[in-house]
């Protein structure tokens, strides 16, 4: 291996797109990515658990920002307010990122496995969000009820974000938008 240089994981994760982009993800083993990063594979384990989770490594600060911008939304705010509060608080992390994350969609759809990985993050993400409100002191069964909604929010305005490849709209005008059609329809 070539001397030590810094961002292991950033690079494992370069390693890791690449290969599942030029390969596809079930083609590619741990020992091709850490060797393609100039690592070993002890490393790769030391920063994630299997390669499923270079696609997901990113859930727990997802959830942070979600969860730490409904508990900062200003104090009257209506559930569903606090919630478009932290869309648009999330929305930086997606934007930064735009090519790899576009990438990231396309690896996920194109595997069950991936798929269904996905499916629990989001579950979870609905969890902490349904937590978060009820921490603002929204009681049961609005405040899951919100939170499902707006992890909805999330996934339908993510997508047109995602497909837009004209890159018209930020996603935070995306969420806003996919946010106000969801009032509209159950106000």
């Amino acid at each position: 291996m070539s001397r030590w240089e810094p961002d292991a994981r950033g690079r494992l994760e370069q390693a890791a797109m690449e290969l599942y982009s030029e390969r596809g993800f079930d083609q590619t083993t741990v020992a091709e990515i850490a060797a393609r990063a100039g690592l070993t594979e002890r490393t790769f384990f030391r920063h994630y658990a299997d390669k499923r989770e270079v696609l997901f490594g990113g859930s727990a600060h997802l959830q942070e920002l979600l969860v730490g911008a409904i508990a900062g939304a200003p104090e009257k705010a209506a559930p569903m307010d606090a919630i478009g509060t932290a869309l648009d608080a999330v929305a930086h992390v997606f934007e930064e990122r735009r090519d790899s994350v576009r990438l990231r969609q396309s690896i996920v759809a194109a595997h069950t496995e991936l798929q269904e990985r996905e499916l629990i993050k989001m579950s979870s993400l609905a969890s902490a969000t349904a937590a978060a409100l009820r921490g603002r002191g929204v009681a049961e069964p609005a405040a899951s009820l919100a939170a499902e909604a707006g992890i909805a929010v999330f996934k339908i305005a993510f997508e047109r974000w995602i497909g837009d490849t004209a890159r018209q709209q930020p996603l935070t005008s995306r969420f806003r938008e996919s946010l106000d059609e969801l009032k509209a329809i159950t106000g």
